[in-house]
């Protein structure tokens, strides 16, 4: 396998786990009930549909194809959580738990990808450490509004 067809092999599994997290917050955005977090949710959906973008178009400039499609785990994870709502009555808490589980299992999937950067083109290599930093900021915001909530 050369180089390209690593970087292209990480970044479409990467863009799987970017793709759950625009679900994810759109999900959010509409279970949640506080109009600031909802705001929030919002802002990182735009964000996740800009970090695909980036990834995509990497991945059609080394030659890969485009990668639109979630994770199992993702629709899994999704469909417990409409569950869990149903049960626990969509509290501000839980929901804020939730994606900051999600948004730990997206630093999973960083750290992942970074475990080949000897293998990726600098500029990918550039690209997914720039995401993996405002990842851990939201996940440090969404601790904040846990700690808010308790």
């Amino acid at each position: 396998m050369n180089n390209n067809e690593k970087a292209i092999d990480v970044l479409q599994e990467l863009n799987q786990f970017v793709n759950d997290r625009i679900e994810g917050y759109e999900h959010a955005a509409k279970l949640t009930k506080d109009p600031a977090h909802q705001s929030y949710y919002k802002d990182l959906v735009n964000q996740s549909r800009q970090f695909s973008s980036e990834i995509n178009s990497t991945l059609s400039s080394i030659g890969g194809s485009t990668e639109k499609g979630t994770t199992a785990k993702g629709k899994i994870y999704r469909g417990w959580m409409d569950v869990k709502n149903t049960v626990t009555g969509r509290d501000e808490e839980s929901l804020v738990k939730s994606n900051i589980y999600g948004e730990e299992w997206a630093q999973k999937a960083y750290n992942d990808a970074l475990e080949h950067k000897a293998e990726l083109p600098p500029q990918v290599v550039q690209m997914v450490e720039k995401q993996k930093q405002s990842s851990l900021a939201t996940c440090e915001r969404l601790r904040q509004m846990e700690n808010a909530a308790d």
